[in-house]
């Protein structure tokens, strides 16, 4: 009873997120949950949880972070409750997390403006169907959102986003395969204005031979933005794959090197029982995560919260209370 009171929710629940993080959960989180259980703290505790974290794709040295901080309080705070331990560690995932959030953006949606957001991520990652659930996202709020097919270099790109237009009852701005995608999003941003567009959805290429073709091409949409609205883009979102674990964080590394991102989407969240990767986009992009992807339908997205986050990690439905 006493261990229930100690640790238990900090944050209200999040279905969608309880739900992309059950595998996590379920196994390798389980079994940090239990290493607590146990009368006194010791040696074992620290050195099975700093393999148990990278084993969640938590990374090297972000678990051995964790793990130096939480001895670190341990001896500060002269804890000698293991249940209190766990309790400090769930803490210092948070703000791990937090230092993160931080450099969030306030994004502000102006009447008669179209507010557009940039999409980006390699191949694969599952950018067009978190286009689907940006625009769905945003959908729910009553605005009215437009789809731009950017990578024009995959026929399979634009042909995936015109059928997500037409589940979602989304326009799409589109050209053949091959175009210009510099022409494409000219169009949308003609398009977006003339049918006051709330928000336009911009997808791009996943892939261009090297990293300066990928600057100068994501370079050139910036400006045909900004002969339209100075602004734009006023979100630029990069799409990391969570099942791909710590080589989808050195894809993102390479990206972010290339692109200049204010949020990140991690994607296919319900696929991995590694969902401890978060963990290290924070530490080492430092670029807000903002959005997540729980499953394969289009309303399977969640807003990121650093504690609901944590606290989905640790605890199912109906749990923690």
């Amino acid at each position: 009873m006493v261990l229930r009171r100690i640790f238990r929710r900090q944050a209200e629940p999040d279905v969608q997120l309880e739900k992309g993080l059950e595998k996590t959960r379920r196994g390798v989180f389980r079994e940090i949950t239990r290493l607590f259980d146990r009368s006194e703290i010791d040696e074992e505790l620290f050195e099975d949880l700093e393999m148990l974290l990278i084993q969640a794709d938590v990374g090297w040295d972000v678990s051995q972070q964790l793990v130096a901080e939480l001895q670190q309080r341990i001896r500060e705070e002269h804890i000698v409750n293991p249940s209190d331990a766990r309790e400090v560690l769930r803490l210092e995932m948070i703000k791990l997390l937090e230092l993160a959030t931080r450099n969030r953006r306030v994004k502000i949606l102006q009447r008669g403006v179209p507010f557009v957001i940039l999409v980006t991520g390699v191949n694969g990652t599952g950018k067009t169907t978190s286009i689907a659930k940006l625009a769905h996202y945003h959908k729910s709020f009553g605005r009215n959102v437009m789809l731009a097919a950017g990578d024009t270099f995959r026929a399979a790109a634009i042909d995936q986003l015109t059928v997500w237009g037409e589940r979602i009852d989304c326009p799409v701005i589109s050209h053949s395969q091959g175009a210009d995608p510099g022409a494409v999003v000219f169009d949308a941003m003609q398009a977006a204005h003339n049918r006051n567009v709330d928000v336009l959805i911009v997808d791009t290429a996943g892939r261009l031979h090297t990293k300066h073709n990928l600057m100068a091409e994501l370079q050139k949409l910036r400006r045909i933005m900004q002969k339209h609205v100075p602004d734009a883009p006023q979100e630029v979102v990069l799409v990391i794959d969570a099942t791909t674990g710590q080589n989808g964080l050195v894809q993102a590394t390479e990206f972010s090197k290339a692109v200049e991102i204010s949020d990140i989407m991690l994607s296919k969240l319900d696929s991995t029982a590694k969902g401890g990767i978060a963990f290290s986009i924070a530490k080492q992009l430092g670029t807000p995560i903002s959005y997540v992807g729980t499953g394969e339908k289009v309303t399977d997205l969640a807003e990121f919260r650093p504690d609901t986050y944590v606290d989905s990690l640790f605890f199912g439905e109906g749990e923690g209370f």
